[in-house]
């Protein structure tokens, strides 16, 4: 006798009782990108609908979140270049655009969870993500650790209620974490990018943060593509180092690794639905190729059925909006 798996599919009421994977509003996070300045609100070409947002509409943009059921935001700042320096120095300045903003957001918004981005790229003059060393052409690991540590305690002290650290510097997870506890922060969380590739889907975000590089690339510190079993290794040593969930970046042709790293850790695991994912959706809608909110979902769904528990994604105000009935 086959087998009639049909019979489960006929009825929609059957099909929900059945689902393996559903979404919710409770998975996203939404990225947000400061400048400095007022009133500004400046709309990325690559990435309709996403903005450089001065701090007086992000706080607007954080009612819009709430009022939609999403609690969860990821700041990235993005500083005038006068402001930027061959080390990033910028980012453990206390009055930085970043902590300044935690400060206002909690003030204003204190059950929205403020996640931080931890990185040097978009304050460095030379757009690498942290203090180079002219003799192997690339990020020095061990000097920039310093730096990662002390950028975290600022964060840190301004109230930040979690650390997502993107620098992929090795040991940068451990580092952190003991930067932290050493200053009395032991229940600040950590998010670490734990499994992130050089990637081309990366484009449109440096255009909306200003943090392409001024020269070469970031393949020295960042995963190669083609490798799974490292992939999964980066994972699994920053879960050593004491990261409290794990996270791939991009997302959508990677879920196989997300799978891998599912099955071989037992912490929550975040992906990261990157610009370049987005922004392929949105253009898609733009010459009317696809029926763009089904797809969107389709592809948010895929993340969860991957394995993925959280999802970072410009896409979540749509999102909600369609979980929602709006």
């Amino acid at each position: 006798m086959f087998q009639r798996k049909r019979r489960l599919r006929l009825n929609s009421v059957m099909r929900n009782l059945v689902r393996e994977n559903a979404l919710s509003v409770n998975d996203f996070i939404y990225p947000l990108f400061i400048v400095e300045g007022k009133g500004i609100k400046n709309e990325i070409d690559s990435m309709p609908g996403v903005f450089q947002m001065s701090l007086d509409n992000i706080l607007k943009e954080c009612e819009t979140l709430q009022n939609l059921g999403i609690y969860a935001i990821l700041l990235f700042g993005v500083p005038p270049q006068h402001k930027k320096d061959s080390s990033g120095s910028y980012t453990w300045d206390k009055h930085g655009i970043i902590p300044q903003s935690v400060q206002e957001i909690k003030k204003h918004f204190p059950q929205m969870y403020v996640i931080a981005d931890v990185c040097f790229c978009e304050y460095t003059d030379h757009g690498h993500c942290g203090i180079l060393d002219s003799t192997i052409q690339s990020v020095d690991n061990d000097a920039t650790l310093l730096n990662l540590a002390k950028q975290s305690v600022v964060l840190a002290q301004s109230g930040v209620d979690m650390l997502a650290p993107s620098a992929m510097m090795d040991g940068q997870i451990l580092t952190m974490r003991n930067a932290l506890d050493s200053n009395d922060f032991v229940n600040l969380p950590i998010m670490s990018y734990s499994t992130k590739f050089a990637s081309a889907y990366y484009g449109p975000f440096r255009e909306v943060a200003q943090s392409s590089p001024s020269f070469g690339d970031r393949k020295s510190y960042q995963e190669d593509s083609a490798n799974a079993r490292e992939a999964i290794l980066e994972s699994l040593n920053d879960e050593s180092e004491g990261a409290d969930i794990l996270m791939v970046k991009p997302a959508l042709a990677y879920l196989d690794i997300v799978k891998s790293i599912r099955e071989k850790s037992l912490l929550p695991l975040a992906v990261y639905n990157v610009s370049g994912e987005y922004a392929l959706l949105k253009a898609g809608e733009k010459l009317g190729i696809i029926d763009y909110e089904k797809v969107m979902l389709e592809t948010l769904l895929s993340f969860k059925r991957a394995g993925a528990d959280i999802i970072i994604t410009y896409h979540a105000k749509e999102a909600a909006k369609i979980l929602k009935g709006n």
